[in-house]
């Protein structure tokens, strides 16, 4: 029986271990020829290594299906150029990129050094951009070539940037960065026959494993339902991946375990309108029944507290 993603091929940034390896096996096992990039050898994305990446080639291919490592560093902008081009000259196109790439350098702000931050925002927002332009840009040519594209982008936010989470401004606003970056490209690339959204995924990585011990969370029993699983992610990537979600377009998803639910973005609460201008002495009671009025920010699990 065919798989979902029968035919159709794929880059996966990042996918050497954790959520990205999850991706790749499971685009494979679904009918996809993926390209499996990975460059961090460490969480911190320090040290450079082809060896989880081949190690994550060599799975996919027992299972039969065909797949290609790459090296490439997705936030420099030649060599993201380079991973596109390696898809294209490889497998013969590209219908899907799903860019997971990412590091953590997490400090409360006051402490936080300059390098912590660009870091940070350098592989995660930087290397979001750089692959999807490439990538844009070769469905945009095509497109003009008359030629249709049912293509994908599929980027990685996080609970942390689009709910917020203690000790990491740098990686939260690289995800609530990459959260906007998905709302826009999507209406920028529908005319090219491109989708593009957002998974904020829950799982289990080498990148959250001292958060959840912090948390005290305990590892499943033999035998029970691992919640906290990266293969648990890879389902609705790779539905995501596939014709079925021609659709479904800029929307962020969180995932984890068994659930599925659609993030809902900013958007107007309470409103006081003078028709003219304010006067910052009068504004005190004004914003303060609007806040009074509005529903509270959510929790790092998604959910508005009740009162």
């Amino acid at each position: 029986m065919a798989g979902i993603c029968e035919g159709r091929i794929a880059i996966v940034t990042g996918a050497g271990r954790g959520i990205g390896r999850s991706h790749a096996v499971e685009l494979a096992r679904q009918g996809a020829r993926v390209v499996v990039n990975d460059v961090g050898a460490e969480v911190d994305g320090s040290g450079s290594s082809d060896g989880p990446a081949g190690e994550v080639v060599d799975e996919i291919r027992s299972m039969g299906a065909e797949a290609v490592a790459n090296g490439e560093d997705v936030s420099d902008w030649d060599g993201a150029g380079r991973l596109i081009r390696c898809a294209i000259d490889t497998f013969g196109g590209l219908d899907v990129l799903i860019n997971n790439a990412g590091i953590l350098r997490d400090r409360m702000l006051v402490n936080m050094t300059i390098d912590e931050w660009d870091d940070v925002i350098r592989v995660h927002l930087r290397g979001t951009f750089a692959p999807t332009r490439w990538a844009a840009a070769y469905w945009r040519d095509r497109a003009k070539d008359g030629e249709s594209n049912d293509a994908r982008v599929i980027n990685t936010s996080s609970s942390s940037g689009i709910y917020g989470n203690v000790g990491q401004t740098n990686y939260g606003a690289a995800k609530a960065g990459i959260a906007s970056f998905t709302v826009i490209a999507a209406k920028e690339l529908a005319r090219y026959g491109v989708t593009v959204n957002a998974l904020a995924p829950g799982a289990r990585t080498r990148m959250t494993e001292e958060l959840q011990r912090a948390r005290g969370v305990e590892p499943p029993k033999p035998g029970e339902f691992d919640s906290r699983s990266p293969d648990n992610i890879a389902p609705l990537a790779a539905w995501l991946a596939s014709p079925e979600s021609a659709d479904v377009t800029g929307r962020v998803f969180n995932v984890a375990g068994g659930r599925v639910s659609v993030a809902e973005g900013w958007h107007a609460g309470p409103q006081a309108d003078k028709d003219g201008r304010w006067d910052p002495a009068e504004l005190g009671p004004v914003v303060l029944d609007l806040v009074r009025r509005a529903a509270p920010n959510a929790g790092m699990d998604g959910r508005i507290p009740q009162a």
